[in-house]
């Protein structure tokens, strides 16, 4: 390995060779934050690496820092390590029963960080108190968390979970597969686009277009161009619809703050414009998220962008086979 570091207690150390290039973001007792990059990668990274707290309390600035770090993240980042605790009662077996509650704050952060957990191949739980048959007890406290922007960049990632030997944790395999983007990019109609005045018009045009050919040909020829024209017409109306929403919600902070140090009827107005148009993508947003989602049965003023958000991830996350086994598994 090239390069060492390790926290201010001496309880994580990380190396990396060559291949790769980094650089601290933050360490403290818990967790040490780097920015990496690989040779064949195309997107940096951040990766957090963490050995949290036994008790709960000494946790907490741990999951406060996480949320911190959350709330800059642009570009893909992980949160790898020993958590030390679990998120569901799956996760543990022997001893006294879990109190659910225990993890109440774990997972709190893990929706307020937008974190989604990677799973794992191999053996359920992680760690063990290493007792005789009668006392033994086993938890899964080991964990891949991933924000939205690393299932972009890395959505073929895996953890397995190895033989532990010389520690009462199984160490964790984290696999990046970065696969070239050769996927058929099909044609998605979005329901939102029925409200805008535009569509019909556009979609009358462009359908009375004359093509010579079969009637078969020419049908064939027509909702080509009809497909064309309306993603064509989407990039322009809408363009990315959930930066639109992160757009204009800085833009009536902005507009807010201008308001109140000059209390003038223009700032007013000015305000009042861009809450309309932020209003407006926002349904938008909700619209193209329930639809991804195929939600049908919220009811109006129900809508949660991150709850939307967690279905696409779930849903993104099965679109790959990570393994197969064969007969002799």
């Amino acid at each position: 390995m090239h390069h060492a570091i390790s926290n201010s207690n001496n309880k994580i150390w990380i190396f990396w060779d060559q291949e790769f290039t980094g650089s601290i973001l933050d360490s403290d007792e818990q967790q040490v934050t780097l920015e990496l990059k690989h040779v064949e990668a195309c997107d940096t990274f951040h990766i957090s690496v963490v050995y949290a707290k036994c008790k709960p309390l000494l946790r907490r600035p741990l999951w406060d820092n996480l949320r911190l770090k959350s709330s800059d993240a642009t570009v893909p980042w992980c949160a790898i390590g020993d958590f030390n605790t679990i998120a569901s009662i799956e996760e543990k077996i022997g001893g006294l029963p879990y109190q659910i509650n225990k993890s109440i704050e774990f997972l709190s952060m893990m929706e307020d960080c937008g974190f989604t957990d990677l799973g794992f191949y191999g053996p359920r739980y992680t760690w063990s108190n290493g007792r005789g048959p009668c006392a033994i007890v086993w938890k899964r406290l080991d964990r891949g968390l991933v924000n939205d922007s690393w299932l972009t960049s890395f959505p073929a990632t895996t953890i397995t979970h190895l033989a532990s030997a010389g520690s009462d944790h199984s160490p964790l395999l984290m696999e990046m597969h970065v696969r070239p983007d050769s996927a058929k990019r099909y044609f998605k109609f979005l329901n939102c686009w029925t409200e805008n005045p535009t569509f019909l018009p556009l979609v009358q045009a462009t359908w009375d277009k004359q093509f010579q050919g079969n009637p078969m040909w020419i049908f064939y020829q027509k909702t080509k161009a009809l497909c064309s024209e309306l993603s064509k017409w989407s990039r322009q109306e809408y363009g990315d619809i959930f930066q639109k929403v992160n757009e204009y919600e800085t833009k009536v902070k902005e507009a807010k703050e201008v308001w109140a140090q000059t209390n003038s009827a223009s700032a007013r107005e000015a305000l009042q414009n861009l809450n309309a148009q932020y209003i407006k993508h926002l349904k938008t947003e909700e619209s193209v998220l329930k639809q991804k989602t195929q939600l049908h049965w919220f009811k109006d003023g129900d809508a949660n962008s991150k709850y939307f958000h967690s279905l696409v991830r779930g849903r993104r996350r099965k679109l790959f086979i990570h393994k197969i086994k064969n007969d002799d598994d």
